[in-house]
């Protein structure tokens, strides 16, 4: 045999595992992370946990969401607006008006209508995605936050940081349909898997209140504590919930933890170190690992979901706010 044949041959073989390496590791995903300061996107590799790249938007990007037709969509409160962004290009599609200080949205199962808190006006506004239309306002109370729309689409839940009210909302009507007293300035919120409960934060209280959606009222609260940190710097915001709704994970702001929960039990089972003011958090779709978004760090850490231990911090923009798992 020719001696360059082998040669050739482990070079075909290079060449060819190479090629399949890289859209296996491309398609691992990217988390998305929105950034304060520098009026971008951090681009985070899933599978090599890196920095891949970074995409600019609009000014004081924070909340971020995929749309039905799986476009990012990020609230920028500076804006006023809400830039939609195509994930193949990294290209920006247009901008969607959202009002005045936009500060978090949700969006219509059919991907018609967006739900935005004004957080200056106090209001919550009905956005048509289409035009940008503002279709109706509803007045709430001072400072919303926190917009989180059933599965049905047909009720709005927003939360008012000044009033700790949560307020339920009739979408056909526009009509608010309860205020529920929350705990002290209540922030995000997560349905439990069947949607008859939904967990409110409460940043002020190193709380979190469930409500009964049947009932429309508070049903529990669950208290956190962290060894060696002052009540007042428990300051929950984020939260998600797995699939089938057995476990709740909760960004415990300038405590730097955050509390892995137990649905069922309402009982905090760990407390992971994380960066500096955890504030928001997502889980991939294995739901092996969880992202957190560290504002004053300016880093997100990944943790192991099954060890309950961080496994890597990577730095980001200047203070991030919000994330996306997108694979």
């Amino acid at each position: 045999m020719n001696p360059i044949q082998p040669t050739l041959f482990r070079q075909a073989l290079c060449t060819a595992a190479l090629a399949l390496w890289v859209p296996l590791a491309w398609a691992q995903g990217t988390v998305y992370v929105s950034s304060e300061k520098d009026d971008a996107l951090t681009l985070i590799d899933t599978g090599t946990l890196t920095v891949k790249g970074t995409i600019a938007t609009c000014k004081r990007a924070r909340h971020v969401q995929l749309t039905p037709d799986r476009k990012l969509m990020v609230a920028c409160t500076d804006s006023n607006a809400a830039d939609l962004i195509d994930l193949a290009t990294g290209k920006s599609l247009r901008r969607v008006p959202l009002g005045d200080e936009p500060e978090a949205f949700d969006i219509s199962p059919d991907g018609k209508t967006v739900y935005v808190s004004n957080e200056d006006a106090g209001e919550a506004s009905f956005i048509d995605f289409a035009s940008g239309k503002v279709l109706r306002t509803v007045k709430v109370g001072g400072e919303p936050e926190g917009v989180k729309l059933s599965a049905d689409g047909k009720t709005l839940y927003v939360t008012s940081e000044v009033a700790s009210l949560v307020h339920v909302i009739d979408t056909a009507s526009g009509k608010v349909l309860k205020n529920i007293k929350a705990g002290k300035r209540p922030r995000r919120m997560a349905f439990n898997a069947g949607g008859t409960e939904l967990w409110v934060t409460n940043e002020l209280d190193a709380s979190l209140s469930i409500i009964d959606t049947a009932k429309q009222e508070v049903v529990g609260t669950i208290k956190f504590e962290v060894k060696g940190a002052r009540a007042e710097d428990i300051s929950p915001v984020g939260i998600q919930m797995t699939r089938d709704g057995k476990r709740a994970f909760v960004a415990l702001g300038r405590a730097n933890h955050v509390a892995f929960v137990d649905v069922a039990s309402r009982k905090v089972t760990n407390l992971v170190l994380v960066g500096k003011r955890a504030w928001n958090v997502a889980l991939d779709k294995a739901e092996a690992r969880l992202y957190v978004v560290n504002g004053l760090s300016d880093d997100i850490t990944v943790v192991d979901v099954a060890a309950a231990k961080a496994i890597k911090s990577i730095p980001v923009g200047r203070v991030p706010y919000g994330l996306v798992v997108v694979e």
